[in-house]
């Protein structure tokens, strides 16, 4: 019975007239379904079937082996020359029954040596990207294996043989130049026919060749071969998923002793020269030339096309030619002058007609002479501020001292008085010599920075006065503003400091004078910004770009020129500090900047700022601080410990001019010793960071064990991030660089106590 016959039935059953109603709608609904889901299928079944004879009809006389399987692998259809290629040995079945049968993978078995593998992981891709493609060597020779993901279901396989490798630039097996194809261990994938016809076999494994393992680009190995013992030379490129093409050729013995010996020379893969002892290029291959960009190197000397030594390239090529230090590579410098580029150069020593001839192995040295020049630039800058950080830390104590006793000179002397202009004279010269010492912290990243919300319009327009009597009468200033310029967060005073010295290079790179222009701009990078080897990640910026109509830096200076003591100017007239200075500040600022230059048309600096993001308004008002009331004098009692003599005196008297009990002590183990009198009351440390013996922060740690209330005050001649972790884990701390003030001195106290 139909599943009408059954609705119509319940419904006579049931004498309710409404259920017998609703059974009669559920049946029609049902039967509904079951007619649209049949439909749905035979179109899906004929939209496939379209999909596939449109794709048949496409790769049916496709010179390559094609398939199209379903998501399990099973074949739906394979042209013309996948059925000639793979299918044909099984011809005695019915060919049609024998497809829908097989899988893909079943049919690649005598093909790869794990297909279920390398189909599993292209289709994977193929799933997530739409298509992918693999290069694999196997059995047969080198094959390229992509598939694509139909638009009705399933995928279409394309298999092609390599018809050429886009290394040697010919078919394995066509080329003249023996190739063996190994595994990581070792073993033999694939050798082409010239190396089969060199060695009279074919060999399983590297070691019946090469006992004497590893094999290395530019070894000269005997081999036996159908002419006997024969020195070939060596050439390696590495391949894909740790395999390695191995390309080698007589050097000596029966097959060499003349020109005609090398005749495949050309064809390595690899940068070699043919070299006389004295250094004459005897000759050079395809990817020698292209490397030293020359079109023919033929009669040249070594000399000629690169340099660097430090001695004589015939006498290092002599010593060569004689047996020694053939071991050794050298890193040259090659004379082209498009752009900088480094080789690595290993010459080997061979006999040729009883003549010792050298053959060179060149490889690429430019990245790795870049990493290099990277390193010992860190090396270089790491040295330079350890040496600045110390000598500063001397400095600012030598100067709080010099600043500090003149501030207690002219708390006695006003202005009427004959020694104030005098005192007033020390106490600018100290200041000018603490902002001396803050520009050699600068560069070297270890100065204390301010950081503040600002404005760059702000910024440059109460510099403008100053700008302008920097650039002279000869050079004119044009500032421009985007009028929707968003905030950064910087220190005021050293983003003053970038700019001036951006400002005077420009102005002594127009002697003839010129236009200086500042623009301000609001960018937003959607994609990160990779150049100069930074990486400037997606975000908004504010850019600050300083452009003159200089005489410019030449390409082979521009990446020197924020290295400290580099300076294109003549001797006398630039230190080679202040584009290092101003390196070192923006990249301490968590910014960038970039520079381009055209000799003859002018420099243009370009500053990234990050933009910067208040936090949410409530988050502000919190920590909005409530000015409080000027502390009294004598309320409170300071521990005062400071190893340097003269700065212990002038910080104690002045706490003491203020009103405040001062203790004074020398060293942290002396403090500590202070406070074991239990009944000695303690309100605030004034300790200095770095001395002989315990520092400040372990001290206080411990001090702070049995005395959790008392405030601190840190001052250092260092950089506060040289000790920021350790004054963030030491509750109610603040820190105060060296050389302070007398008013800096107290009025941190103040603050502190209140």
């Amino acid at each position: 019975m139909g599943m009408g016959g059954a609705c119509l039935l319940a419904a006579v059953l049931v004498p309710d007239a409404l259920a017998s109603l609703a059974l009669y709608a559920m049946g029609a609904t049902l039967l509904g379904l079951m007619l649209l889901s049949v439909v749905s299928v035979r179109l899906h079944r004929r939209e496939k079937g379209r999909a596939l004879a449109a794709v048949a009809g496409f790769v049916e006389h496709d010179s390559a082996a094609g398939f199209v399987t379903d998501a399990d692998g099973a074949i739906l259809y394979c042209n013309d020359a996948a059925t000639e290629r793979f299918l044909q040995k099984q011809s005695g079945q019915n060919q049609s029954a024998q497809k829908q049968s097989m899988t893909l993978a079943g049919v690649l078995g005598d093909v790869f040596a794990s297909p279920g593998a390398v189909l599993f992981r292209l289709q994977t891709k193929a799933q997530a990207h739409g298509a992918a493609r693999e290069d694999i060597v196997t059995r047969r020779g080198h094959v390229r294996l992509s598939v694509h993901t139909l638009v009705g279901g399933g995928f279409l396989w394309r298999i092609e043989e390599m018809g050429e490798r886009p290394a040697v630039g010919r078919k394995p097996d066509a080329s003249a130049l023996p190739m063996i194809t190994s595994g990581r261990n070792g073993a033999v994938l694939f050798m082409n026919e010239s190396a089969r016809r060199l060695i009279g076999e074919r060999v399983k494994s590297l070691d019946r060749l090469f006992p004497e393992m590893p094999v290395r680009a530019g070894d000269i190995n005997a081999i036996s071969t159908t002419s006997g013992r024969v020195d070939t030379m060596v050439a390696e490129i590495e391949g894909s998923a740790g395999r390695r093409e191995i390309f080698f050729f007589p050097v000596a013995g029966e097959k060499s002793g003349n020109r005609n010996g090398w005749g495949f020379f050309d064809e390595l893969p690899v940068p070699m020269l043919k070299l006389s002892p004295s250094g004459e290029v005897l000759l050079s291959n395809r990817d020698a030339r292209r490397l030293l960009g020359r079109d023919d190197c033929d009669g040249l000397r070594l000399s000629d096309l690169m340099e660097g030594l430090g001695r004589s390239i015939s006498d290092w090529l002599g010593e060569a030619a004689s047996g020694r230090g053939l071991s050794h590579a050298e890193f040259l410098r090659l004379t082209r002058t498009d752009r900088e580029q480094f080789v690595q150069i290993v010459p080997k020593r061979v006999l040729e007609a009883g003549q010792p001839v050298l053959i060179a192995v060149l490889n690429d040295a430019t990245e790795l002479k870049t990493l290099e020049a990277q390193f010992v630039q860190s090396q270089k800058m790491q040295a330079i501020g350890e040496l600045a950080g110390g000598v500063a830390h001397d400095f600012n104590n030598l100067l709080t001292a010099i600043s500090g006793h003149c501030d207690l000179l002219l708390l006695r002397h006003d202005q009427g008085d004959a020694d104030y202009s005098d005192l007033m004279q020390v106490a600018e010269n100290a200041n000018r010599a603490a902002s001396l010492v803050g520009q050699l912290l600068a560069f070297s990243r270890k100065q204390t920075l301010r950081p503040e919300v600002i404005d760059m319009r702000d910024t440059l327009s109460d510099m403008t006065h100053l700008l302008n009597r920097l650039v002279g009468e000869k050079v004119t200033l044009t500032l421009s503003h985007d009028p929707v310029l968003k905030m950064i967060r910087a220190d005021k005073r050293q983003l003053e400091q970038v700019l001036m010295n951006l400002v005077v290079n420009a102005r002594d790179a127009m002697s003839g004078g010129g236009e200086i222009r500042i623009e301000t701009e609001t960018v937003t990078l959607q994609d990160k910004l990779e150049r100069d080897r930074a990486v400037v990640p997606q975000g908004d910026y504010v850019t600050v770009k300083v452009e003159d109509e200089g005489c410019g830096i030449p390409q082979d200076k521009l990446q020197k020129v924020f290295e400290p003591f580099f300076t294109t100017k003549r001797t006398g007239e630039g230190t080679g500090l202040g584009l290092s200075t101003v390196y070192g500040i923006v990249k301490q600022s968590g910014a960038f900047i970039f520079v381009d230059s055209v000799v003859g048309q002018g420099t243009c600096f370009t500053l990234y700022f990050p933009v910067h993001v208040p936090a949410h308004v409530e988050n502000i008002a919190q920590s909005i601080e409530v000015k409080k009331p000027a502390a009294k004098h004598g309320d409170g009692v300071v521990l005062l410990v400071e190893d340097e003599a003269p700065v212990r005196a002038f910080a104690s008297r002045a706490l003491r001019l203020r009103g405040y009990t001062v203790i004074e002590a020398d060293s942290a183990e002396e403090a500590l010793k202070t406070l074991e009198d239990q009944e000695l009351n303690i309100d605030i440390f004034v300790t200095d960071v770095v001395m002989p013996g315990m520092d400040g922060p372990t001290w206080v740690q411990e001090a702070l064990k049995v005395r959790p209330d008392v405030r601190v005050v840190f001052v250092s001649g260092y950089a506060e991030d040289s000790f920021g972790d350790a004054q963030q884990r030491i509750p109610n701390s603040v820190f105060l660089p060296k050389p302070f003030s007398l008013s800096d001195l107290t009025e941190t106290v103040q603050r502190q106590l209140h």
